[in-house]
């Protein structure tokens, strides 16, 4: 009986919704729908439409921000341009003074050691000479000690 009962509501509310439908389409109310539908949209269209220029305004406002970031990185890289150019600058300056040191020794370097051979060679003639010189006068001190007793 119960069954009967739920089938015998399913049925009635059948109708009901059939009828609704049907209202619709024939056209009863269409006027009021008309206006209910066209109130509905107006206010999500503006809705829309508010939304739509709260974000054009926070888009021009993060724009504006990245305008100003990207302004701040411009300006640190040509300060770093301009410093890694000074830095270059002097490296050049120090590398350029190291080979004009440099420049000198180099040349010295390159010459052969003859004046250190030659010195060499007058270190041991001027010893022979001392050596003769010391050695003649012992020779006549001896004759002159022979001489005087």
């Amino acid at each position: 009986m119960e069954e009967e009962k739920t089938l015998a509501e399913k049925q009635q509310k059948k109708p009901t919704l059939w009828d609704g439908a049907l209202k619709m389409v024939k056209g009863e109310n269409t006027n009021q729908l008309i206006e209910q539908f066209t109130a509905e949209m107006t206010l999500v269209a503006e809705g829309l439409c508010e939304d739509q220029t709260k974000h054009r305004k926070e888009v021009d406002e993060m724009m504006t921000q990245e305008d100003r970031r990207i302004q701040k990185l411009e300006s640190r890289i040509d300060l770093l341009e301009t410093s890694l150019e000074e830095e270059r600058q002097a490296h050049d300056r120090d590398v350029t003074e190291l080979r004009n040191r440099l420049s000198p020794l180099e040349k010295q370097a390159s010459k052969p050691p003859v004046k250190e051979k030659k010195k060499a060679g007058n270190i041991i003639r001027d010893l022979t000479w001392l050596v003769g010189i010391a050695a003649a006068a012992w020779v006549i001190v001896t004759i002159i000690n022979a001489i005087a007793k």
